[in-house]
């Protein structure tokens, strides 16, 4: 199981996807956040904390299954699923996302342990994010709770052991470090979810 030093470079339309997915899904949770859209400086302050701890997660979850599968030779990119990210702001008015805002494709010849930590490396990524938030609890605790707590529930989120998730492809790859990643979304989630 080698990895291979390579670049991580992005395609005009790649970027674009990538933007348009963090500004919609800061939107939706911003909105979520804040009980609704308004142009007041209180929003754009909420929206601004949306895009610095949901957004960025977001962001970091996506790139870290890129650069595993780029590590395996794999071609890889982004691509946004405007349909589910204009739904996932629509669903912010009724107070709640289902945010399903795209994914990393890879094609290349890859075994079923090289899939497993390309999915794993997602939440794993999300997981040393929320971990990075927890010190912001003592000088900005809002920033830090809700990092911490925003990554750790991304985390868990994405390990739901249902198609289309990357909870699926690590179950199927070990289960050992299936439960591990498991246990400690949880434990993150359930642990930073007074914070917020």
């Amino acid at each position: 199981m080698a990895f291979r030093k390579t670049v991580v470079s992005f395609s005009r339309r790649e970027t674009k996807d990538l933007c348009l997915a963090w500004g919609l899904i800061s939107l939706a949770f911003a909105v979520v956040f804040a009980g609704g859209l308004s142009f007041t400086r209180g929003f754009l302050v909420t929206l601004f904390l949306a895009a610095l701890t949901v957004g960025v997660g977001f962001l970091v979850h996506e790139l870290a299954h890129k650069a595993v599968a780029l590590s395996y030779g794999c071609e890889a990119g982004f691509r946004a699923n405007k349909g589910m990210l204009f739904l996932a702001v629509a669903m912010s008015f009724l107070g709640f996302v289902f945010a399903a805002p795209g994914a990393v494709w890879f094609k290349g010849q890859t075994t079923r342990e090289q899939r497993g930590r390309i999915a794993a490396a997602g939440p794993s990524a999300n997981l040393v994010l929320a971990l990075l938030f927890l010190p912001f609890l003592f000088l900005f605790p809002v920033v830090g709770g809700l990092g911490a707590w925003v990554n750790a529930f991304l985390a868990l989120f994405n390990l739901l052991p249902l198609p289309g998730f990357d909870g699926s492809a690590v179950l199927a790859w070990d289960k050992k470090a299936y439960a591990a990643l498991l246990v400690a979304a949880c434990v993150l989630s359930f642990t930073t979810h007074i914070y917020i």
